[in-house]
């Protein structure tokens, strides 16, 4: 196994995912603080999930984002 190329193909993964995540986050955030579902002095609990298409790999995230 080539470890350089490995390496270089985990991050390319890794950038899409913070990228998108990130956008899906401030889009949701937006959508709920105009319908003041949450507001600034509250905070949300998401979750992210790591997985295989074989089911052998699962590695979960979870993270309270404050707005105060």
């Amino acid at each position: 196994m080539d470890e350089d190329k490995l390496n270089i193909e985990i991050r390319k993964f890794l950038k899409k995912v913070g990228i998108s995540s990130q956008r899906e986050i401030e889009n949701y955030v937006r959508k709920k603080f105009s319908e003041v579902d949450i507001k600034d002095n509250q905070s949300i609990e998401i979750k992210m999930e790591l997985s295989s298409s074989d089911g052998d790999l699962s590695h979960i995230i979870k993270e309270k984002i404050d707005f105060n």
